[in-house]
């Protein structure tokens, strides 16, 4: 315990001057090197000051001991994503931060309200945590260190750089810091690889943490992990290992009545089949996904848009045209550029293919390389171009496209 800076804080608070405080137990010049952390104490001038403030030494322990309790119950709620047990326990934490700052956890408190932020999508207020954080880092232990800089990483993702979160953790790793082996640090590992599309480095990050959360019967990031991986299967052509990812989230999330992950899960089972060509069954999960979708956001607008593409593929244009219609609407209602982009191309495609393919051309591909799209989707674009131009007996831009995929 910082006993100096506590004897201050009580001093000050109910009214005493370092005289009244001082007197009959040491002087004054004392009293204001103990306060200052100058000048160690004896505990048995430190008790007779803690008594004369109605303070007992073990109502200090009590204190440190429960700081100590409740900030460790605060990280393994986040760990188990409990949002309600968190949010209780950040207030119980709220209502005796004054006594943080003389216990041994200022630090680590400060550090957990830095990850408490980033686990509510603060990330303004993360920002500011940050920068605050910086300027104490001199006096972290190593540990502590560590922590500040796992959730620096995990900031830097949710701002969109990825590549920078990515060295972060690879150097942590490299550095074998033992905390490098936790369900949470694996998971964030395999997110950002996820990201950054090295799937192959993804799933070998995710089975680490899959197992890991098995073994600490974790359920909810059970989940998490198996949607990442089941995502990252998909995207390496796996598709066994994926359905079985997606077969198993579907049945643990109706089990575990988690029906926020349900239209996610039921959209990656969607895009998984359409990968398989079974566009029918891929129809029925999008359906579904979209079905439990709440409101008309980006999810919803992505979802639909894809629906209107299998029905094109189905040869079912009036079913394509009327979801490209709805597409097109709702992009521009939610200021996406993107989809309004791709619904016009379809909706002129189906109307006239050489308009369409031309627009496709000049204005939709010019847009996806710039905004660098997802491989999957900018490919599917190339094909159909490349396909086009064969049918055209283009040689020289059927070539152009051909050699775009390759190097994607």
């Amino acid at each position: 315990m910082e006993f100096g800076a506590l004897i201050k804080f009580y001093r000050t608070q109910r009214g005493l001057t370092q005289g009244e405080l001082a007197k009959g137990i040491c002087s004054v010049p004392h009293l204001s090197k103990i306060e200052n952390n100058s000048k160690e104490a004896n505990e048995e001038t430190i008790a007779l000051l803690l008594e004369r403030l109605n303070i007992s030494m073990e109502e200090v322990e009590a204190n440190e001991e429960q700081i100590k309790l409740l900030l460790r119950e605060f990280s393994n709620n986040i760990n188990f994503y409990l949002k309600d047990e968190v949010e209780q326990t950040y207030q119980k934490l709220k209502q005796i931060e004054h006594l943080i700052p003389f216990s041994h956890y200022i630090h680590i408190w400060e550090l957990y309200k830095y990850r408490y932020l980033l686990f509510k999508g603060l990330l303004d207020e993360a920002g500011s945590q940050k920068e605050l954080l910086h300027k104490q880092r001199k006096n972290f232990s190593q540990h502590e260190d560590y922590l500040f800089r796992y959730y620096n990483a995990v900031w830097l993702m949710w701002k969109g750089q990825y590549k920078n979160a990515d060295e972060i953790l690879d150097s942590l790793h490299m550095e074998n810091c033992f905390q490098t082996t936790d369900g949470e640090f694996l998971y964030h590992r395999a997110l950002i690889k996820s990201l950054l599309e090295q799937s192959g480095h993804a799933i070998h990050f995710g089975k680490q943490a899959l197992q890991i959360f098995m073994n600490e019967h974790n359920f909810l990031r059970v989940l998490h992990t198996l949607m990442l991986l089941g995502i990252n299967y998909t995207h390496s052509n796996i598709y066994e290992e994926a359905e079985v990812c997606f077969r198993h989230l579907i049945r643990n999330a109706e089990i575990m009545k988690e029906e926020a992950l349900l239209p996610q899960i039921f959209h990656n089972m969607g895009y998984l089949q359409r990968k398989m060509k079974n566009y029918k069954l891929a129809l029925y999960y999008f359906g579904k996904s979209l079905a439990l979708q709440p409101s008309r956001n980006h999810d919803y607008l992505v979802t639909l848009y894809v629906i209107g593409e299998l029905h094109y593929s189905l040869n079912e244009m009036e079913k394509a045209r009327k979801c490209f219609q709805d597409v097109y609407s709702l992009a521009k209602e939610l200021g996406s550029k993107k989809f309004r982009l791709l619904a016009d191309f379809y909706l002129l495609h189906m109307d006239s293919p050489e308009k369409g393919f031309k627009y496709l051309e000049t204005k939709v591909i010019p847009f996806l390389e710039e905004a660098n799209e997802h491989a999957d989707d900018i490919t599917h674009f190339y094909k159909m171009l490349a396909d086009y131009y064969t049918r055209q007996g283009n040689a020289m831009d059927v070539v152009k496209y051909l050699n775009k995929i390759t190097v994607q």
